[in-house]
């Protein structure tokens, strides 16, 4: 049976006027209690009735950016350039793009998708990895399901590709490719006892740099002792900096530390140098993604460079049809090893 208006009150347990209000906008409504109608819309799939349903499959002027942090650099450069290309747009592609900043919560990503589906959203573009977790990756598949049934182009940037054919587009980083070059190199430069500073274990992006890492060490004959010397956290500098202590406490011999991204990878230095330890002297260490402040680091880091101005700004172009879909939909978006001076061969005794 379909969902009525006064269905949703009784869910979220609030006045049928207070649901119109959070749809339709136009009076101040308590935070929670927004949220609470809008989690009772998605729960019933709710639906307006009446004339604005015969808009559901018309599309607006606006395309809605999902990010996990826009203050993270790794967001903020792809959300940029996409708007940047979005903004270029004319005539009926002139549109206006807006940054829906999740804050990392699985519940705020539902909730930006069901209100882009509210307002028609003419695209919608999804970055960053995806949670790995069942349920949430069905129910973020039938919102975008959805979305696209009426109209909405979907385009993933830096999130592996989903099943289905909802997704318009699919932009897919290469982080088992990447993963494995890196740890490679350190290999190559003679490191045998290397720790791996992971990201948050129910991130697709943390499992596949780190299969990338598994599988250079593995093709080495070094996996022996890889699960002693991974430490996951958060993608942030404090991570990078208490992951590394505890490397070092449980090896201290160790003379490589690779990290899950390049703001890790600071912290790792920092750890390290407040440990009387050199980078790369007494320990190499590497990060991920070439973030701006890589280069300039001391000593520069050496990292895998995602394309991501170039990333966001293809994906902009593909959320306003003003660039085809790639061939059956997906782009494998490839790194490249940037060997700088924080990696060295290990020191000899």
């Amino acid at each position: 049976m379909t969902a009525t208006l006064a269905d949703v009150a009784a869910r979220a347990q609030v006045s049928p006027a207070t649901v119109s209000r959070v749809l339709n906008g136009n009076y101040p409504v308590a935070a929670a209690t927004r949220e609470r109608v809008l989690r009772a819309v998605d729960e019933l799939d709710y639906v307006l009735n009446g004339p604005a349903s015969s808009l559901a499959a018309a599309t607006s002027d606006l395309i809605g950016i999902l990010v996990n942090d826009i203050a993270d650099p790794f967001f903020g450069i792809m959300a940029g350039a996409a708007q940047a290309a979005i903004g270029e747009g004319r005539g009926a592609r002139e549109k206006l793009s807006v940054i829906c900043n999740t804050g990392g919560s699985p519940e705020r990503e539902l909730t930006y998708l069901t209100l882009l589906q509210r307002q028609r959203a003419a695209a919608v573009i999804v970055t960053g990895g995806a949670l790995e977790d069942p349920a949430h990756q069905a129910a973020v598949g039938a919102k975008l399901a959805r979305l696209a049934g009426a109209g909405t182009r979907i385009v993933l940037c830096g999130r592996p590709p989903l099943p289905g054919d909802s997704v318009t587009a699919t932009l897919a980083f290469d982080n088992r490719g990447g993963g494995r070059r890196l740890t490679e190199h350190l290999i190559g430069l003679g490191h045998r006892r290397i720790g791996y500073v992971a990201g948050p274990t129910e991130r697709t992006t943390t499992r596949h740099r780190l299969e990338g890492h598994r599988a250079a060490l593995a093709a080495a004959g070094l996996a022996n002792a890889l699960d002693a010397r991974v430490v996951h956290g958060s993608y942030d500098r404090r991570s990078g900096y208490d992951a590394v202590l505890e490397l070092l406490r449980r090896e201290p011999e160790l003379t490589a530390v690779v990290a899950a991204n390049d703001t890790v990878a600071l912290g790792a230095c920092a750890a390290l140098r407040d440990r009387g330890l050199s980078v790369p002297g007494d320990v190499s260490v590497a990060g991920f993604v070439d973030l701006p402040f890589s280069a300039d680091a001391v000593p520069a880091l050496t990292t895998v460079r995602l394309p991501l101005y170039e990333a966001g700004a293809r994906a902009g172009r593909l959320a306003l049809g003003a660039e085809p879909a790639p061939p059956g939909g997906i782009a494998t978006v490839h790194g490249e090893l940037m060997v700088r001076a924080s990696t060295a061969g290990p020191r000899t005794a």
